[in-house]
């Protein structure tokens, strides 16, 4: 069975924990007892692998993260969660992808939303293969400094697994936006092919500045990847990796409400802890407002209808552009036209979320750059 993966925890630290801290409120995977799946809307799960780190520790420990976390007190929340303990580092990095991969791949499939604790980052390539058995197109967004590509040949590591997952067959992946790039970590050629690919991709300052270009973002994706290394270290407590810029703690909690808060986004990961303590206190609020942002989720599109949208009709020069705003919670989406050319990606005409600032620019006639790589992407 999948979760024999799993290693129980040690819950004795639970013990000193009042009854108003989250800790007393979640059910843990101990050595008596494993949580009922059918009761639960989100998973904690720690992998303890780290090999795909080029500045790998000599081991992963998460427990620190567990006590930050759970002596917190829960928002007005009502989801069930569960801890389901850790996935250990198997004989090869390989192992430990399926291992990971038949762990998260089984949850997603009853719904609930693994919240992944590594390790190094590469781990990623084995939540986006978690979704082969699902058969469909995948968005993955990274918060990331990199691109994380590699060569062809190369070894999948945390600073290559980007490349691996655009080769590998089968191959799912409809679209990739990194958050918060910063340009002197990559190349001119990475930058480019992001741009060939028809892939997004946000400079940190332009995040810093006007965080609420992110929410568009996660509102489409399925998995969220968050490097730890994308936290400037004055934040994070990280210094054994010093990261002299990069988002500031407020920021990257923001993005992980974000994040939460989408209805879409099945999987977040966050990976390339270093152990600290200090860090641990930052991870621990980085999942609080995954789950305070999971709270509020509204279930609009993909899973709610169109219908009861506000439907506005934008023409232009070349094209008639077709905006919807939700009635409910004020967010705009575009509608992308189906193709009928044999390859497309899109079965059917769909809806790209967007901002009131493109529907304004598209008013002004500039076409969305979102839209217009949406297009193009899916008439290759």
């Amino acid at each position: 069975m999948e979760f024999d993966f799993l290693k129980p925890i040690d819950s004795d630290f639970l013990e000193k924990l009042s009854s108003q801290q989250l800790g007393s409120k979640i059910v843990f995977h101990t050595k008596d007892q494993f949580p009922d799946l059918n009761k639960i809307n989100i998973a904690v799960i720690g992998v303890l692998e780290n090999r795909g780190s080029d500045t790998a520790f000599s081991e992963v420990d998460i427990m620190a993260i567990r006590k930050e976390l759970y002596s917190m007190f829960p928002g007005n929340w009502d989801a069930s969660i569960a801890d389901l303990g850790d996935i250990l580092a198997g004989d090869t990095i390989t192992d430990t992808y399926f291992a990971l991969r038949k762990v998260v791949s089984n949850l997603i499939k009853n719904k609930i939303i693994p919240i992944v604790i590594g390790g190094s980052q590469d781990l990623t390539y084995a939540l986006y293969r978690a979704y082969d058995e699902l058969e469909q197109m995948v968005n993955l967004v990274s918060i990331d400094s990199k691109f994380d590509f590699g060569k062809e040949n190369e070894e999948t590591s945390s600073n290559s697994y980007l490349t691996k997952i655009i080769i590998d067959e089968p191959n799912n992946l409809f679209n990739y936006c990194n958050i918060g790039y910063q340009t002197y970590y990559n190349s001119q050629e990475e930058i480019d092919l992001v741009e060939k690919l028809f892939f997004d991709g946000y400079r940190l300052g332009e995040i810093s500045n006007n965080i609420a270009l992110a929410e568009p973002v996660f509102r489409d994706a399925d998995i969220v990847s968050l490097d730890l290394n994308s936290v400037k270290s004055s934040d994070s407590g990280n210094f054994s990796i010093f990261t002299p810029n990069g988002f500031n703690g407020k920021e990257i909690c923001s993005l992980s409400r974000y994040a939460g808060i989408s209805d879409k986004v099945s999987m977040f990961g966050i990976f390339n802890h270093n152990n600290s303590v200090q860090e641990s206190v930052l991870v621990a609020q980085i999942i609080w407002y995954f789950i305070e942002g999971f709270h509020y989720r509204s279930n609009e599109y993909p899973f709610g209808s169109r219908e009861n949208y506000i439907k506005y009709i934008v023409p232009s020069e070349e094209e008639v552009l077709v905006f919807y705003k939700s009635d409910k919670t004020d967010r705009w989406w575009i509608e992308i036209p189906f193709i009928s050319n044999g390859n497309n990606k899109l079965k059917r005409n769909t809806l790209l979320p967007c901002s009131y600032d493109e529907y304004i620019g598209a008013c002004n006639q500039e076409l969305p750059e979102r839209w217009w790589k949406a297009q193009r992407k899916n008439s290759i």
